[in-house]
């Protein structure tokens, strides 16, 4: 039986043009141009029926059609790039698209991945900086490290770390008195950095919900103290003697270690979800992505 196949260059005109966003940068790519590219896309809509992308405000959007077919473009690829390298050779490197959020990838994973490097030289990194939600297939990610297991159900995910927060300060913050250990009490209004989590978040600890735990529950207001939307930010601002930070061991890890930060109390209640590496089928694939998540089940702290 005769196999019926859509036109190749029609595909590769097509993927490049969904995976950039644009036929122009897809004719770039691909050294045609842009009308060529459209004459493919064109043929590859005739040959399925169906449109496969939306042209909409100077922007190329996918098709529901158009997302399957390009799902099975980009594994159709990646293998084919993968049988390439095992039987012609090259270089002999891996590439891994690691995609983390931003407050993870700047305190923790930046100081960390040298290792990793050492470990793996072979392995080329694609260290990308985002929130989430994050599209795997489209922008090619082996490797998504993420907060919870509940924002990518259908995907593989391997848990690595459940953090844990505590009060953190300078060392000079309790020397001028401004704090007494093991005394919640004597944490003032003013000083607290309070961090404003963005939606999805929301089962972070707050500074209430730190007191209660310590047991002497207040209600805090943040308009009294210092505010900001990124646990990074709040970090930087406790290092700096500007407050107290209700921080996270993994994003201090650094700071801790280095006596920069100091944790006054030891109340340190955990987190209400793990962090997770997420992995889409593409990534399973890939060896570097097995070596890179055995790698990170060791290298992170014992919370």
């Amino acid at each position: 039986m005769t196999r019926r196949l859509p036109p190749l260059n029609a595909v590769r005109a097509f993927e490049a043009s969904a995976r950039l966003g644009s036929m122009s940068l897809a004719a770039a790519e691909l050294c045609v141009t842009a009308g060529a590219v459209s004459q493919q896309i064109a043929k590859l809509e005739d040959f399925y029926g169906r449109q496969l992308l939306i042209r909409r405000h100077h922007q190329l959007l996918l098709s529901d059609t158009g997302q399957t077919v390009y799902s099975a473009c980009v594994e159709l690829m990646n293998e084919l790039a993968a049988l390439t390298e095992q039987i012609v050779g090259g270089t002999g490197t891996t590439n891994l698209v690691i995609s983390v959020l931003p407050s993870v990838g700047i305190r923790w994973l930046s100081h960390h991945l040298p290792d990793f490097m050492r470990q793996a030289p072979q392995v080329r990194l694609d260290l990308r900086l985002e929130e989430d939600p994050v599209d795997f297939v489209r922008n090619r990610i082996d490797i998504r490290l993420s907060y919870g297991e509940h924002l990518y159900p259908e995907l593989t995910t391997t848990p690595f770390a459940q953090d844990q927060v505590t009060p953190m300060c300078t060392p000079a913050w309790i020397e001028r008195g401004r704090v007494r250990p093991a005394e919640p009490e004597s944490l003032q209004e003013e000083d607290l950095i309070h961090v404003q989590w963005r939606t999805g978040f929301s089962a972070f600890p707050s500074w209430d919900s730190w007191f209660q735990s310590a047991q002497a529950p207040r209600s805090t207001q943040a308009d009294r103290g210092h505010r900001t939307d990124s646990a990074s930010v709040a970090i930087e601002l406790a290092a700096a003697g500007a407050g107290v930070v209700l921080g996270q061991f993994l994003l201090a890890d650094e700071m801790l270690k280095s006596g920069r930060l100091v944790t006054p109390f030891d109340v340190a209640p955990r987190l209400s979800f793990q962090y997770c590496a997420v992995q889409a089928p593409a990534g399973l694939r890939n060896p570097a992505a097995r070596l890179f998540i055995d790698w990170l089940l060791t290298r992170v702290p014992r919370l």
